[in-house]
């Protein structure tokens, strides 16, 4: 299994083949509703293909926030990156954030957005792994917003509120895209961004 790990042989590809289904179902299940049994049905891999992956149910848990948030910067701060720095670069942010979830990246919209209601109650690592990731995406676009402001392109001068704001826009759309399925709500969605940035 560790050789397999560094030289990317069979088990490091049947993890992450693992790991990429897990972060898919826990959209649709939710992360307690993770079992090697799901994952074995999904993969085409025998139950003990998948339970010699994960020492534990939470071990499980983790590593797939791991690989969700590795998903996560692929589709939506590579993306952000790649735009000219300033108000563009956080538009660009926003839009790769709707990008991923109107695509069906995760069947169940945003796995940040699903995973905080499914384990806001729960204390321990689990919790605090999803608490650190959120934390960090919306960090990010302060980072953004202040980048933005010290060029001159936003007047606005409280980058956390920007922040803030965006991210319950960009929430908002993802609920409301995973309840009802309507891709109506990226455009609106869209228009409220490009509305609060005009107004900063």
């Amino acid at each position: 299994m560790v050789l397999d790990e560094v030289t990317g042989g069979k088990g490091a590809r049947t993890r992450a083949l693992v790991l990429d289904e897990a972060a898919r179902l826990a959209t649709v299940v939710g992360l307690d509703g993770l079992s090697v049994g799901g994952l074995a049905k999904a993969t085409g891999l025998s139950k003990s293909g998948v339970f010699a992956h994960f020492g534990s149910k939470q071990e499980l848990q983790i590593a797939t926030i791991e690989r969700a948030q590795a998903i996560f910067v692929e589709e939506v701060l590579r993306p952000a990156l790649r735009a000219p720095r300033g108000v563009e670069r956080l538009r660009a942010a926003c839009e790769a954030f709707l990008s991923h979830v109107e695509r069906r990246v995760f069947p169940g919209g945003c796995f940040f957005s699903a995973a905080a209601v499914d384990v806001a109650s729960w204390p321990g690592p689990v919790r605090d792994a999803i608490a650190a990731q959120r934390r960090e995406w919306l960090a990010a676009l302060e980072r953004l917003a202040q980048e933005a402001h010290a060029l001159g392109e936003l007047e606005d001068d409280d980058p956390a509120q920007l922040a803030f704001e965006l991210q319950a826009l960009l929430a908002g759309a993802n609920t409301t895209f995973a309840l009802e399925g309507d891709p109506a709500v990226f455009d609106r969605a869209r228009a409220a961004v490009a509305r609060r940035l005009r107004a900063s």
